[in-house]
């Protein structure tokens, strides 16, 4: 079937030329085989405009196509792997290690919108959700992502996102986080399970309002990067596996991008 319509989130020839190269390779049997980047290109339409599964243009594959092709990938871990192996390239292509020795830490409670697992009551938000809890490194882009209960305390979800964290950079030596990551010896921990040292960064005493903070600013920006997709407005997902997906997802437009413009 012949595309009709294009949308702004549609990946660019460059950024399909990036990404087709790390996508998992068919299956000889079955049925014809739909085309990939019209797939994807479905899946960052839901993403970036936040409607539902069955609310995709009916220019795209049937939604139950695209969602089955969403999921399977997010079970088998391709999108996260997607995700990890352009942020290698995005490190390399500005002159840095594909790993990093820094990270910055911190989480953001939002609100889920019908039910699902991992639902919680943040009483210092007041909000009803789940928490994003992001590790990235110095450039903004995520290390590791855990999406839990709104009703867990910073100290207490970090130590899932550590444990990320080490399955995948043996290079790391320090994080850095606000005063919440320095509540429950969580340092000594942190030093004594990894060797990693865990650095809170705090507000400047005497200040009100609005601080950039070392470090600590950087996740924000990349909380805001997420923003811009306005699937994560709310967390829609009936899972923690779907919402962390899409945030790959997320992510993985933005590199490609970088990546495309850094060819021209």
């Amino acid at each position: 079937m012949k595309r009709t319509r294009h949308y702004a989130s549609d990946l660019t020839d460059r950024q399909w030329q990036v990404i087709r190269q790390l996508l998992p390779k068919r299956s000889r049997r079955g049925r014809k085989p739909i085309c990939r980047r019209w797939v994807i290109n479905a899946i960052l339409y839901l993403a970036r405009t936040g409607c539902q599964w069955r609310m995709l243009p009916a220019n795209f594959p049937n939604w139950s196509t695209v969602y089955g092709i969403f999921w399977r990938w997010r079970n088998d871990g391709i999108w996260e792997k997607i995700h990890d192996a352009l942020r290698a390239k995005v490190r390399r292509a500005v002159g840095k290690k594909s790993t990093p020795t820094a990270a910055i830490i911190d989480s953001q409670s939002i609100r889920t919108a019908e039910g699902g697992e991992e639902r919680g009551y943040d009483a210092g938000k007041k909000i009803t959700g789940r928490k994003r809890h992001l590790a990235v490194d110095t450039l903004g882009l995520v290390l590791a992502v855990v999406v839990h209960r709104a009703d867990w305390q910073d100290q207490d979800g970090a130590w899932c996102v550590m444990e990320k964290l080490d399955e995948k950079f043996r290079r790391l030596k320090v994080i850095f986080g606000d005063a919440a990551y320095g509540r429950n010896s969580l340092p000594d921990w942190v030093a004594g399970t990894f060797g990693w040292i865990l650095q809170t960064v705090l507000r400047p005493v005497g200040i009100k309002g609005f601080v950039v903070l070392p470090k600590r600013w950087i996740v924000e920006r990349t909380f805001a990067w997420l923003a811009r997709h306005r699937r994560h407005s709310k967390d829609y997902e009936k899972t923690t596996a779907s919402s962390e997906a899409l945030i790959y997802i997320a992510m993985i437009y933005l590199m490609s991008k970088r990546l495309a413009n850094a060819q021209n």
